[in-house]
């Protein structure tokens, strides 16, 4: 039998070498409305229907049906679990008319009754406060740790309420006696609604990772460190269009978006720090969705993205050469161009209308041949590096009439270092979107329209990047 027991949650496991020590006491602490009742209804139920373990949740504080009703909410049927013999549902909200003795032993019967691996207590605030005696709640503790946990081998979750604006967990006593300790947070980024982990303590396990974030949608999940993946070959299947809007080319973003980016419209992706190319390049799966059905893509790439970089993008998305140099056109200054290459067009970056006639002039070339509309893609850093913000502008509002009255699409990339231009740019876009980084997880969320948060996954099992998106909730 392995020494770890699952949490229920894959990410989570990942940074506790598989899960917590068998036959342990977890804390989980929090304020009301953290996750905590959902990570232990999971932790439970994933444990009878995963790995065979049945369990026991105690409740001072939720009658039976309550917590079947709401847990059927994230997918957790435990009315079935509970008639196949693999779940108990103690409800002692009368607790405080029985003894401490009264309660252990019901405690205990219920283990054995199903010959339960995991037991919840929920939660160990309310059954302290049912002892006039703070020595009654030490003997409920010391108790459980040795009589339940110790001789029974529950792997057991102890959940403790942090009150509003307090830093203490519970009484101090659930500290003392547990194995492990984590703490559930619900805070905002930009007033939106976003939850961390802080893992503060776990007997017997190095900690690579002791802050993650989480969400409780469809149930607990907790997302470790963004990383790259390797990619298997496959060719990206397009996304229809609507009637009025674009794919975005990522499935959850148009549902985000009510459908995509509306035809005509321009984009602001705004780049936060410590985002790397790789990771803002998943939101342009728009100008993939575009070149499958073979649509042009006009690209002024950001600085630190060349030719290379975007060929090989994408080609890992399954594109011929032979498409790229028909549909893919990208505009380089004088200097920076070594190699000549079907994709490439040279400009002089000095002389702006000479630079917007030559761009004009190819888009029209181009779009006359295809029939097609064209979608650009273009990084505000490098034409501010060469024209100066306010030629910039001047350059943007233009691309701004231009998307509209061709109904096309424009995607502006905004990099760290232009703060100021954030709402001058988010006056003009019709959409505004902004990529972020937290506890080494991977944000997106919507200032225009406004969106919630959503953690952003890369799926390769296609054998090319998807992006996967999965709400704070």
């Amino acid at each position: 039998m392995s020494c770890r027991v699952s949490s229920g949650d894959r990410g989570l496991d990942e940074v506790l070498d598989g899960g917590f020590p068998r036959g342990s006491l977890i804390v989980l602490a929090g304020n009301p409305g953290t996750g905590k009742t959902v990570f232990s209804a999971q932790f439970l139920y994933r444990g009878a229907v995963d790995h065979n373990e049945p369990g026991v949740y105690v409740s001072f504080a939720e009658n039976k049906e309550t917590f079947y009703g709401n847990m059927m909410g994230f997918g957790f049927d435990f009315e079935a679990l509970e008639k196949t013999g693999k779940f108990r549902y103690l409800d002692l909200l009368t607790v405080r008319e029985a003894g401490v003795s009264t309660v252990l032993n019901m405690i205990v019967e219920a283990v054995e009754a199903v010959k339960a691996k995991r037991l919840v207590l929920d939660s160990y605030s309310v059954l302290a406060q049912a002892f006039e005696r703070p020595f009654d709640s030490r003997i409920v503790a010391h108790t459980l740790l040795s009589k339940i946990i110790r001789q029974v081998g529950c792997t057991s979750l102890l959940i403790s309420e942090v009150p509003y604006g307090s830093e203490r967990i519970g009484t101090g006593m659930e500290e003392f006696v547990a194995d492990g300790v984590l703490l559930l947070r619900a805070s905002e980024i930009d007033g939106r609604l976003f939850r961390d982990l802080e893992i503060k303590k776990m007997r017997g396990t190095r900690i690579t990772e002791s802050t993650l974030a989480f969400t409780i949608y469809d149930g607990f999940k907790a997302f470790t460190m963004f990383r790259d993946k390797p990619l298997k070959g496959g060719v990206f299947q397009p996304i229809p269009d609507g009637t009025d809007r674009f794919s975005t080319g990522i499935p959850d973003l148009d549902s985000l978006l009510g459908g995509g980016y509306p035809k005509g419209s321009t984009v602001l992706l705004e780049i936060d720090l410590n985002v790397s190319t790789l990771q803002y390049h998943l939101f342009l799966a728009s100008a993939f969705n575009f070149l499958a059905q073979d649509r042009p893509l006009f690209v002024i790439p950001s600085v630190g993205v060349d030719l290379d970089l975007i060929l090989n993008r994408a080609r890992d998305a399954g594109f011929a050469d032979e498409k790229l140099e028909r549909l893919l056109r990208l505009f380089e200054f004088k200097g920076i161009v070594l190699n000549k290459h079907p994709c490439l067009v040279e400009m002089e970056g000095r002389d702006t209308e000479v630079d917007i006639e030559k761009y004009l002039d190819t888009v029209d070339e181009i779009r006359t041949r295809t029939g097609q509309p064209v979608i650009h893609v273009i990084g505000v850093d490098k034409m501010a590096t060469h024209y100066g913000f306010e030629a910039t502008l001047r350059i943007l509002n233009l691309a701004v009439s231009m998307v509209r009255q061709r109904r096309s699409l424009a995607i502006f990339i905004l990099k760290p270092g232009f703060k100021n231009a954030v709402p001058i740019l988010n006056s003009i876009v019709d959409v505004h979107l902004k990529v972020v980084r937290e506890h080494g997880a991977l944000l997106v969320y919507g200032l225009k329209p406004r969106t919630n948060l959503n953690f952003v996954e890369m799926d390769v099992t296609k054998g090319y990047p998807i992006t996967r998106l999965k709400p704070i909730e």
